[in-house]
């Protein structure tokens, strides 16, 4: 299981991206919240979405859970 987490600052489209530990796409470390480790993406997007209701999963590294 991979473990994810989500980026706490917002870039314009106001998106706070979830992303899987190992992704280069992801967040500076001092702007990341640790979201534990999931058996798929779904279940770190779900628990973002309750610090964070605009969560979506990273075009790169959660590409099943990015809405676009």
């Amino acid at each position: 299981m991979p473990n994810y987490y989500v980026n706490t600052n917002a870039p314009s489209n106001g998106d706070h991206e979830v992303h899987k530990n190992d992704c280069n796409q992801g967040a500076n470390p001092e702007n990341q919240m640790d979201l534990g480790w999931h058996s798929s993406c779904y279940g770190a997007v779900a628990q973002a979405k309750l610090s964070y209701p605009t969560a979506n999963g990273c075009a790169f590294c959660c590409p099943d859970c990015n809405t676009g």
